[in-house]
């Protein structure tokens, strides 16, 4: 069952531009976009700064209106319907926006209650709850000025879960967490899954994607590239593999001939060193053709590993960037 349905979506925004700003220009965020996000699952929302993942969340938010479409949450549309919508929801930022530092944790839980007009009955016994489902039940008494980034970020979890939403939107909760509370958080986030909450998460980490995802959407430049779990999309490259080879003492002229040879080429240069990796179905001739730019004794390594969702993800974009 689909809790979210997109159809069509398009958002243009208008601006004004000229010494005068008597010029309008109308840029298209959206060009016509289509998905749906189905009961209890983890939806990921994948694209560049600028792809338009912002504003999509913006328009499932009912923080937005569509200029045209049919986007509709929970059975409702976004226009006209929003009152039925908003405290069925919750919207999640990453960093440490939307909490007060000055204030305790608690305090912070209770006024965000008292703005979904919660009883004070119902706000206590959850509030209690919250900071023990986000490990904050030893400090919810203290300000969260005093808090580290995972401590703010573990709250503001909680603070999205205040009115028990039936559908959590997450933009890149994870942003700026050392790799610890970045681990602590996501294994919050598969249990918000488990115990029914529908889910979409925005995030520029593809192995949190890979791990978190039941079905991913690539988005670029207002259009939806591809849609699937993370399987399907890696197995969409399954024949790519990706071959890395370490040389040495490479010249300009060396460098220049493999650059016209190889389109899908990352090169790192390190010192006496050169890091090649190359996206190939045929791992042979590409070595062959390597062979023919390099002398022997300049490959130090050679190795090969299976296409990656970040792999998936940058093929992609560079495909919509060509055609």
């Amino acid at each position: 069952m689909s809790v979210v349905e997109v159809s069509n979506l398009k958002r243009n925004y208008k601006t004004h531009i000229g010494v005068f700003r008597r010029k309008k220009k109308i840029t298209e965020a959206l060009k016509g976009i289509d998905f749906s996000i189905n009961k209890g699952e983890i939806f990921g929302l994948l694209g560049p700064n600028g792809a338009g993942k912002t504003t999509t969340i913006k328009i499932l938010t009912t923080l937005l209106l569509p200029t045209n479409g049919n986007v509709r949450v929970l059975g409702y549309n976004v226009d006209g319907e929003e009152d039925k919508i908003r405290n069925r929801i919750n919207f999640i930022f990453g960093g440490e926006r939307s909490l007060y530092w000055r204030l305790s944790a608690r305090d912070n839980l209770r006024y965000f209650a008292d703005l979904h007009k919660i009883t004070k009955k119902i706000r206590e016994a959850r509030i209690n709850s919250l900071l023990k489902i986000v490990g904050l039940e030893n400090r919810g008494d203290e300000k969260v000025e005093t808090y580290s980034k995972g401590m703010k970020q573990r709250l503001q979890i909680a603070r999205g879960l205040i009115n028990d939403p039936e559908v959590l939107f997450l933009d890149e909760p994870t942003i700026g967490l050392d790799p610890v509370a970045a681990k602590e958080l996501r294994h919050l986030i598969l249990r918000l899954k488990n115990e029914g909450k529908t889910i979409l998460l925005t995030t520029h980490y593809m192995q949190e994607a890979d791990e978190l995802c039941d079905r991913i959407a690539f988005i670029n430049n207002g259009e939806i590239l591809r849609i699937g779990t993370p399987e399907d999309i890696k197995g969409s490259i399954e024949k790519m593999r990706i071959l890395s080879i370490c040389l040495q003492n490479v010249s300009n002229e060396q460098m220049k001939n493999v650059k016209e040879k190889f389109k899908n080429i990352k090169i790192n240069n390190k010192e006496n060193t050169t890091n090649i990796n190359i996206e190939t179905g045929d791992i042979f001739l590409v070595l062959n053709k390597l062979s023919e730019v390099f002398e022997e004794y300049q490959f130090l390594t050679i190795n090969t590993r299976q296409a990656t969702l970040e792999d998936a993800y940058i093929h992609l974009l560079q495909g919509d960037k060509h055609e």
